[in-house]
C-alpha cells in the first residue's frame, strides 16, 4: 500500500508458522475494508489508530486506539482503518501463511501499482 512500510520482525508471513510484522502508516491514510486468512493480534506502538469492523469503510464505526492499545483481526472478519493527523506504528502477530483480500477489489491499492 502506498506509503505504508512493512518490516518483518520474526518469521515469514508468507510461510506456515508464527510471524510478527511492524507497519508504519503515514498520517491521513485510509485502509479499505479487507480480510486476512489468519488470526492476528495487533498492538498500537505509537500514534492513534482508528479501526472498525465491517465490509464497507464506515467512519462512524471507527474506534480510536492510542499507543499501548491492542485489537484483534480474526480470520476472515472484514475490518478497515485510518490514521489522522499523525503517523501510526502497529505491531501485528499472526500464524502464517497470511493473506490480504479487499472486500471491493477496486479498492485494493495493489491494483493501481505501476500506474
Amino acid at each position: 500500500m502506498s506509503g505504508i512500510q512493512t518490516v518483518v520482525l520474526k518469521g515469514d508471513p508468507d510461510k506456515a508458522g508464527l510471524y510478527t510484522i511492524m507497519l508504519r502508516i503515514p498520517a491521513h491514510t485510509r485502509i479499505a475494508a479487507h480480510v486476512h486468512h489468519d488470526d492476528r493480534v495487533a498492538t498500537v506502538v505509537s500514534g492513534t489508530c482508528y479501526i472498525g469492523y465491517g465490509d464497507v469503510f464506515n467512519a462512524s464505526l471507527l474506534k480510536a486506539l492510542p499507543a499501548g492499545s491492542f485489537y484483534t483481526e480474526p480470520s476472515n472478519r472484514s475490518h478497515f482503518a485510518e490514521t489522522r493527523d499523525e503517523p501510526v506504528t502497529v505491531q501485528i502477530t499472526g500464524g502464517g501463511p497470511s493473506s490480504t483480500s479487499y472486500i471491493d477489489p477496486a479498492s485494493d491499492p495493489r491494483r493501481s501499482s505501476g500506474k
